[in-house]
């Protein structure tokens, strides 16, 4: 029975190591123990947490186990009504630790949740199946305009490019801003461009993941009449503009939070089919024995769309 695990903890902002904890021990029925294989930064929610600029947020505290973005194996389902040892799963996260928060707690070698909510994977993913949350991420901020599909995306960072390749597969034609040069390339079925290079001014959807406060003076003068922007990056700071140019193109504005299972539901069906690819995002690989390095490239190397922690390494 397992009942510790080796984890990434944030003890305080801007510091962090490994610490093993023990698993909580009240489980409840339907819990399962997953044994980690690999799992993402992200260059978000992540970075915000480890600089201690995170805006005040449901849960938050430290010390905290960070981390939403795992993939492993079941180890232990002794009433589990779906899933069975050896199982390949997707893990977006664990409270059940002790002497550390779990926000979002997957970043540890195992993690104890329930059953429900875990994603059953298969073998056919690699590592690459740590994106699965970014995936569904970008498919919930496509989709929620209810009406077009994103125009314009700003941003070619991993979310802002799952956005486009998921336009794409949904039948689009984006456009995407980025600029930094080096991260205009990697374009796959869509055009990225300098923002300064770009004329047109009556996009009916924009989709903004770049997490700019001040954003919006930029791209409400690029919306057609009635025209839709959708906030999906995570700004810390407030988030204001311009009122004039927004009333005189009637413009719409809405914020796409978290995945739902329903947006994970379709990321694996388009990604079965082919329709969706998850290569190329992975550009760079660590050792959780070596975290501190690891997330510093993450949040602070350009050329590093997602860093990934093998834990096969413990």
């Amino acid at each position: 029975m397992v009942t510790q695990s080796d984890a990434i903890v944030f003890d305080q902002p801007r510091k962090l190591g490994m610490r093993r904890l023990g698993l909580a021990g009240a489980r409840k029925p339907g819990d399962v123990i997953v044994k980690i294989e690999a799992s993402g930064i992200s260059t978000g929610t992540e970075r915000l947490l480890w600089s201690g600029e995170m805006p005040a947020f449901p849960g938050m505290g430290y010390p905290l186990v960070p981390g939403y973005e795992a993939v492993g194996r079941v180890v232990e389902a002794p009433d589990a009504r779906r899933l069975a040892v050896g199982d390949r799963v997707f893990v977006p996260g664990s409270n059940g630790f002790d002497g550390a928060r779990g926000l979002f707690g997957a970043s540890a070698s195992h993690v104890q949740l329930p059953e429900g909510r875990v994603v059953s994977i298969g073998d056919g993913l690699g590592d690459e199946a740590t994106l699965l949350a970014l995936a569904a991420t970008a498919h919930h901020a496509v989709r929620a305009s209810g009406r077009d599909l994103p125009e314009l995306v700003v941003g070619h960072g991993a979310l802002g490019r799952l956005a486009a390749r998921m336009v794409v597969a949904l039948g689009g034609q984006p456009v995407v801003w980025e600029t930094a040069k080096p991260r205009r390339a990697g374009a796959v079925g869509y055009a990225v461009i300098d923002p300064s290079d770009d004329e047109w001014t009556d996009y009916r959807q924009i989709l903004d993941v770049s997490g700019a406060p001040q954003i919006l003076d930029r791209l409400v003068p690029r919306l057609g009449r009635g025209g839709e922007i959708v906030l999906a990056g995570f700004y810390k700071e407030p988030v204001s503009f311009a009122f004039p140019p927004a009333f005189m193109r009637e413009a719409r504005m809405k914020v796409a939070a978290e995945w739902r299972p329903e947006d994970m539901e379709t990321v694996l069906a388009l990604v079965g089919a082919g329709r969706l690819s998850l290569d190329g995002l992975a550009t760079h690989r660590g050792r959780p024995a070596e975290a501190e390095a690891a997330y510093r490239t993450a949040f602070e190397d350009a050329d590093c769309l997602k860093m990934i922690l093998d834990w096969r390494t413990m």
